[in-house]
C-alpha cells in the first residue's frame, strides 16, 4: 500500500471516529445526567459520572405514565407501519401491473404529493381531525401519518422490475391478482418490505410534531410528547427528564442495532428515489 493511500485511510478513520464521537456525545451526556440526583445536575459539569443513582429511572417508571406512553407509541407505530405497507403495496401494484383509465394521472398525483412538504398540510389535517371529533384519539394520531408516497414509489419501482413473463405464467395457471401479489411478488420483495417496515416504525415512534398538536390529554400521549410533561414544582427535573429520554430511545437503539443492515438498505433506497 502506497504512502498516499495509507494517509488517506488514516484521515478517513480519524474523521469517522470524530463524527462518531460527535454523534454519541449527546447520548452519553443524557445517560450521565440521568444517573445523577436532581440536586447535583445543575452545578455539575463533569464528563465522568461521579455518582450512580437509579432514582430517576424508578421515578420515571412508577411515578409517570411512561408505560401508558409506551403502549400508545407501540400501538400507533405498529398500526401505521402495517397500514402503510399494505396500502402502499396495493396502490403500487395497481399502478404498475393493472391497466385502468387515469392510471398515469393517479401516479402523477402520488409523485406530486411526494414533493409537497408535510408541514404544509398540518393546518388542514388538524381542522379535518377536529371536525371528525378525532382529537385525543388514536385515529387522530394515525390517519394523517398514513400519507407516505415514498413507500408507494419504492414498491412500484420493484413491481416494474419484475419480468412480465412471471405474471403471464401465473395468469395462465389460473391465478388472479391476489395470487400474483401475495404469493409471487411479495415473497420476492421481503427485503424491501422489511426495510420499509423498520424505517416506518422508527419514524412513527420518533414522531413529535403531529402527535403534539392532536393530543392534549396526557394519557393519550406518545413517548416523544409525554417527555414534555416531565417537570417539577420548582422547575425542570433534568435527571428524570433524561431518564425518560433514555427509556424512550432504548427501543429505537435496539432496533437499529439488530436491523442495522435493513435500515441502511432502506435509507439507500429512499435516497435513490429522492435523487
Amino acid at each position: 500500500m502506497s504512502l498516499t493511500r495509507r494517509l488517506e485511510n488514516i484521515i478517513l478513520t480519524v474523521l469517522t471516529f470524530s463524527a462518531a464521537l460527535v454523534w454519541i456525545f449527546p447520548l452519553y451526556w443524557t445517560f450521565v445526567t440521568s444517573i445523577r440526583s436532581d440536586e447535583n445536575v445543575a452545578g455539575n459539569t463533569l464528563l465522568i459520572p461521579d455518582e450512580f443513582r437509579l432514582s430517576a429511572y424508578v421515578n420515571a417508571i412508577f411515578n409517570t405514565q411512561l408505560m401508558n406512553w409506551y403502549i400508545n407509541s407501540v400501538g400507533t407505530a405498529a398500526i401505521v407501519t402495517v397500514s402503510v405497507l399494505l396500502i402502499s403495496m396495493l396502490c403500487a401494484y395497481a399502478l404498475s401491473q393493472i391497466r385502468f383509465p387515469g392510471r398515469r394521472l393517479l401516479y402523477g398525483i402520488v409523485l406530486a404529493s411526494f414533493m409537497v412538504p408535510a408541514q404544509t398540510l398540518v393546518v388542514t389535517q388538524f381542522i379535518l381531525m377536529k371536525n371528525l371529533n378525532l382529537i385525543n384519539t388514536w385515529a387522530g394520531i394515525i390517519l394523517p401519518q398514513l400519507i407516505t408516497p415514498i413507500v408507494i414509489i419504492v414498491y412500484k419501482q420493484f413491481f416494474d422490475s419484475v419480468p412480465k413473463e412471471m405474471r403471464e405464467a401465473v395468469v395462465l395457471d389460473g391465478g388472479g391478482e391476489y395470487t400474483i401479489l401475495f404469493k409471487v411478488y411479495l415473497p420476492l420483495n421481503w427485503g424491501i418490505t422489511t426495510a420499509m417496515a423498520i424505517v416506518t416504525f422508527i419514524t412513527v415512534w420518533n414522531a413529535f410534531f403531529w402527535p403534539f398538536l392532536v393530543v392534549t390529554s396526557e394519557n393519550m400521549m406518545t413517548i416523544p410528547v409525554g417527555i414534555t410533561q416531565v417537570n417539577d414544582t420548582f422547575g425542570v427535573a433534568y435527571a428524570r427528564l433524561m431518564a425518560i429520554a433514555m427509556l424512550a430511545a432504548l427501543p429505537v437503539i435496539i432496533a437499529y442495532v439488530i436491523f442495522q443492515r435493513r435500515v441502511t438498505e432502506a435509507i439507500m433506497i429512499s435516497s435513490g428515489v429522492k435523487g
